[in-house]
């Protein structure tokens, strides 16, 4: 069953909590409602509702466990989980926030470049007068001739 995000709001105790639109087959729907009892509920278009204060990102997906309960489908958070405890450190780190950005479906923007563009050299004072030594010289040798 695939859920996405509706809305949020915060509840008489002050909690956080999270609907959303529940998409399943005809089969997935009646196990849905039979698992949701009394706590079933239906937008104004007949969309089951399934009501959280777990935020599982704009989009995931459900499962119906064998004791029916309706539980997010967390295994791609556990699977990110583990690589980042896996490698550690800063590529540990990395590994975390692309696969948080994935299971979020958050595309990040490429980074923007700060590398300035090449600019001409400036000859330096030194190169200034060993160029006119240099020139002074092919004079000379020009007078020479």
């Amino acid at each position: 069953m695939n859920v996405s995000l509706v809305r949020s709001y915060r509840s008489k105790n002050g909690n956080p909590t999270f609907v959303y639109s529940v998409n399943a087959n005809e089969t997935d729907r009646l196990a849905f409602e039979s698992a949701q009892g009394d706590y079933y509920r239906e937008d104004d278009k007949g969309q089951p509702l399934w009501f959280t204060t777990r935020c599982i990102g704009p989009s995931g997906k459900l499962i119906i466990t064998t004791n029916g309960n309706i539980v997010p489908d967390m295994s791609a958070f556990d699977q990110a989980s583990s690589l980042a405890k896996q490698y550690g450190g800063d590529f540990g780190q990395e590994l975390a926030r692309m696969s948080a950005q994935s299971v979020l479906g958050v595309q990040s923007a490429p980074a923007e470049s700060k590398a300035e563009e090449p600019k001409a050299e400036k000859p330096t004072p030194k190169s200034k007068s060993k160029a006119k030594a240099k020139a002074k010289a092919k004079d000379d040798d020009l007078d020479g001739l």
